[in-house]
């Protein structure tokens, strides 16, 4: 799809959610499975992937462990809305990349330390563009898609999380 064709798309999705705002609310639900060797299957519609803790964590290495799988959904979802909305001001990219890093203490993930939290600590990007577009207009696009994006959004912002807990026994 050319960017003519993504801007006649998402304008139309603009339009639809404007005048009627529950158009763009919804529910995302995604299945995680556990299997042995510390390993998911994860599901959503027609999408299935592994993730699994690597060998030297005690894993099976079948898959990307849930930390490259959260990186690259911030890293893709910034690089795609980059797109999007480059698409959307009419500003041309001919590549770009993004490459995220995150720091950690493993300390706080295994229990070791109370004083160190279990994620990361901080979580920088880097934003590489090619464009022929003026410096100023590939700003703006930059800019405005990490203001209007979703999972940058779930990185920086604290989030209402709820758990629920169902316990079946087995039986026998």
């Amino acid at each position: 799809m050319d960017n003519e064709e993504i801007r006649t798309i998402l304008e139309r999705k603009v339009k639809a959610v404007t005048l009627r705002p529950a158009v763009g609310q919804n529910t995302a639900r995604t299945t995680v499975r556990l299997k042995p060797g510390l390993e998911c299957e994860v599901t959503e519609g027609p999408w299935s992937l592994t993730v699994a803790m690597s060998e030297k964590s005690g894993g099976t290495g079948a898959g990307p462990n849930p930390g490259i799988i959260g990186r690259g959904a911030l890293g893709s979802c910034l690089a795609l809305g980059y797109a999007m909305w480059a698409a959307r001001l009419g500003v041309r990219i001919d590549a770009l990349e993004v490459e995220v890093e995150a720091d950690y203490d493993s300390r706080g993930e295994l229990g070791v330390a109370d004083d160190v939290p279990p994620g990361y600590t901080q979580v920088r990007y880097l934003v590489t563009v090619a464009s022929p577009a003026s410096e100023e207009d590939v700003r703006r696009v930059i800019d405005t898609a990490d203001r209007y994006s979703p999972y940058r959004d779930v990185f920086a912002r604290a989030h209402d999380v709820r758990r629920q807990l169902r316990i079946s026994a087995l039986q026998g």
